[in-house]
């Protein structure tokens, strides 16, 4: 990488003395390869620094980097703007230096590099100042395109848009065939760089990445041979990333795989790389294998059609009700109780029009389980695995399955919840509305109640189970390192889910039998 780097006041170009301290500071007998960001300020003290050092006998080369694609070819004589494809061109070039290339072949390969490298930047945010007010520009559901990294504005000002949208507007200037930026075409290869520009989490950058790399490789055509993702140059505080291509070869690569001690180089010191891939097996669900997927629709028995219908209705229930899940969320967990109800809903209502044997309710309900298990993670994901894969082992060993059974099934449900996840009634989980559930269906049904009857008495008190939580200290899950004084009046969402679900269950149950009665 670069040798020394020079610093000049927030956003100001360095001043010639400080340049000229640096160099005299580094340079040796091969010379110093200066490499300038094209902005009129740098140019300018970089410049007369190199003047007055080769006065004294110093041998140096200027290598200017203007990779911005954002702008139309500028008519005047400001250029490109230089951002962080500059951050390859140093990594080519100090690599070469460490290789032992003379001066002149070390600034050849800047430039080469220089060349062959496009970067757009898109802002969520205005970066501020040290002591000064923040700009008002960008509104609250505004992002900013194509700007530099000195807080100046973008080229435009857009309405916010996904990730996938922003990264496919932005492959599109970069690679634009009109402006002619970057000497890259289809069936040629790339490196691929996502630069945070100071305030962007890492996981939103990988988001970025995981659109870029096969927007390049299926739209148009381009191998990425490498993916750096990181924080690499940004504009103080700013919300937002740039995206950088440049066309790669063997030397190229050569140049970037170099070992380096650069602390923020997203490889190891010693340049190895992982493999690209790894060959991974995919092991089949373990209660149905691929080719056992439904063709077509199924004739439902009566039981079929209600287990059906309570399926449909429960996740239904908790699509509806993701916001206030979260939102309930946010004030005693971590607040994605309500995303991951939502995830494992929809999967569950797109799996069972093609993987559930409905008149199979034992197999049915592994099945959820391994629905859930697939798309919903953290503790909730795994908990209601185990709720489902106990159920199941209870209603296997029967033929027929009756309400009597299924109230079996519920109750070994909660004993594994209970076994492996530690809570117990009082413990502000999502027990807290299944255990008054069981309870009440075992009760109504040895009390002679039919079915129904039954089941919408213990969906009544999973409801007040799950109310009752707003009056209870947590004893597990996230909510239990919270202070009690945040927990008074705010239900434990996950009692509010199970609780919602059920209840939806068994009302559907009691409408369709009332719909095929009448």
């Amino acid at each position: 990488m670069l040798t020394a780097a020079v610093s000049g006041d927030v956003f100001a170009s360095p001043p010639v003395d400080s340049i000229l301290a640096a160099i005299r500071a580094v340079t040796g007998t091969m010379g110093c390869l200066l490499i300038i960001k094209n902005y009129t300020g740098d140019r300018l003290n970089f410049g007369l620094a190199a003047e007055q050092a080769k006065s004294e006998g110093y041998k140096i080369e200027m290598v200017i980097v203007g990779d911005d694609c954002a702008l139309p070819p500028p008519r005047g004589i400001a250029g490109r703007r230089g951002l962080a494809g500059t951050i390859l061109v140093h990594k080519v070039a100090g690599a070469a230096a460490d290789a032992g290339l003379s001066l002149a072949d070390v600034a050849a390969e800047a430039k080469h590099a220089s060349e062959a490298v496009g970067t757009m930047g898109v802002a969520l945010s205005v970066c501020t100042l040290p002591g000064q007010v923040t700009s008002d520009r960008l509104g609250p559901e505004q992002i900013e395109l194509g700007l530099g990294i000195h807080g100046e504005p973008g080229a435009a000002v857009v309405e916010l848009q996904t990730v996938d949208v922003v990264v496919e507007h932005v492959l599109k200037q970069i690679l634009s065939q009109e402006t002619q930026y970057l000497p890259i075409t289809r069936g040629s290869n790339a490196v691929l760089l996502i630069n945070g520009l100071g305030a962007t989490p890492v996981m939103e950058l990988m988001i970025a990445a995981r659109k870029a790399v096969p927007e390049l490789q299926l739209e148009y055509g381009i191998a990425v041979d490498r993916v750096y993702t990181g924080t690499f140059m940004t504009s103080l505080d700013m919300a937002g990333l740039s995206i950088t291509i440049m066309r790669s070869d063997e030397n190229i690569l050569q140049r970037l795989d170099a070992p380096t001690k650069a602390p923020a180089w997203p490889v190891g010191s010693e340049g190895n790389r992982p493999p690209a891939k790894f060959p991974v097996a995919v092991p089949p669900s373990p209660s149905m294998k691929d080719d056992e997927i439904l063709s077509e629709r199924q004739e439902l028995s009566k039981q079929g059609c209600m287990l059906e219908a309570a399926i449909e209705a429960a996740a239904k229930e908790l699509i509806d009700l993701k916001d206030n899940l979260n939102d309930w969320d946010s004030k005693v967990g971590d607040g994605d109780c309500g995303t991951t109800m939502y995830r494992g809903a929809t999967a569950i209502l797109e799996d069972m029009k093609t993987r559930y044997h409905l008149n199979d309710a034992a197999g049915t309900v592994n099945e959820i389980g391994s629905t859930i298990r697939k798309v919903m993670g953290g503790t909730s994901g795994i908990l209601y695995d185990i709720l489902c894969k106990a159920a199941y082992a209870s209603l296997k060993q029967n033929k027929n399955i009756t309400a009597y059974e299924w109230a079996d099934a519920l109750e070994a449900s909660i004993a594994a919840v209970s076994k492996y996840g530690g809570a117990r009634a009082g413990y502000r989980t999502m027990l807290d509305a299944l255990i008054p559930a069981s309870t009440v269906l075992k009760q109504s049904l040895k009390a002679g109640d039919d079915p129904v009857t039954a089941f919408i008495a213990s969906a009544e008190a999973a409801s007040a189970g799950a109310e009752s939580t707003k009056q209870m200290q947590a004893k597990a899950g996230r909510s239990s390192y919270i202070s009690p004084d945040h927990l008074v009046s705010i239900p434990d969402p996950g009692a509010m889910a199970a609780a919602a679900w059920y209840q939806a269950a068994a009302l559907s149950v009691k409408n369709k039998l009332h719909a095929s009665e009448s």
